[in-house]
């Protein structure tokens, strides 16, 4: 499913312009990282393609229907949105947690399709083993599959992930971003993750939307967004871009400093 943002613009109360003006397009089957330093607006665009927030301004498209006119339940069946952690987190089975992403399907008491469908994505997964355990007892990472897993169980054609990997350590980073990776080559799904971590975003991603001060900064593939020039316009940091035999990778060197001058 393709996903085109079209003069997004979006604002809290009567403060500044969160977003401006923001458009690009992500193909089916893609996985767009969305970037940018503290306060560019990623989270907020990523809540607008997700309808939690309405901008005032353009919309968001999925093949070419305007979410707008969709209802909540209707949208829950197409998108997966998969939050920051750090929330509440209430103690629930991980069972019954995965169980929750059927809820656009369920009337009264879910039925055998619901079951079979928990159950397949709890095995994609690898979390069978868990299915009993209260998901407040879970390592970070291990509740970070388990909510990707209720996303699944949506049966949706497009995830949107808000920082999937900000509190966990390297390897369970590397392990999520793996699976988001496995949901795209094995389901055929669309995906959009907001992400701090640059060299995950140019491993993992197709596509990455750099995002400065509300506004798109640049759009393309990994090489040609993450530039030296473009680091620095963008976060203010000298970087080295290093190409090894596994990709090639960001090194940030120091921030860039004004110089203060007296006479």
């Amino acid at each position: 499913m393709e996903i085109t943002v079209r003069g997004l613009k979006f604002r809290y109360d009567r403060a500044r312009e969160v977003l401006e003006n923001v458009s690009f397009s992500i193909e089916r089957g893609e996985v767009a990282a969305i970037i940018g330093p503290n306060g560019a607006g990623k989270s907020t665009l990523l809540k607008c393609m997700a309808k939690i927030l309405v901008p005032q301004e353009g919309a968001v498209y999925l093949d070419g229907q305007d979410i707008a006119e969709k209802s909540l339940k209707e949208l829950a069946k197409l998108t997966g949105y998969v939050p920051q952690e750090g929330r509440e987190i209430f103690p629930f089975s991980v069972m019954e947690t995965v169980l929750m992403g059927r809820r656009p399907y369920l009337n009264f008491a879910p039925s055998e399709k619901d079951i079979e469908v928990v159950a397949k994505v709890m095995s994609f997964m690898e979390i069978e083993e868990l299915a009993e355990r209260s998901i407040k007892e879970l390592s970070g990472g291990e509740r970070q599959k388990v909510f990707i897993a209720r996303a699944l169980a949506q049966e949706p054609q497009i995830f949107l992930f808000d920082e999937p990997t900000s509190n966990l350590d390297i390897r369970h980073q590397l392990e999520v971003f793996g699976i988001i990776r496995k949901i795209v080559k094995e389901e055929g799904k669309t995906v959009v993750v907001v992400v701090h971590d640059l060299n995950l975003a140019a491993r993992f991603a197709d596509k990455i939307i750099m995002l400065k001060g509300g506004k798109v900064y640049a759009v393309g593939r990994p090489e040609e967004v993450l530039t030296q020039e473009n680091i620095k316009e963008v976060y203010g940091v000298s970087s080295s871009v290093v190409k090894t035999e596994f990709g090639f990778f960001v090194i940030p060197v120091e921030p860039l400093k004004e110089v203060n001058t007296f006479c």
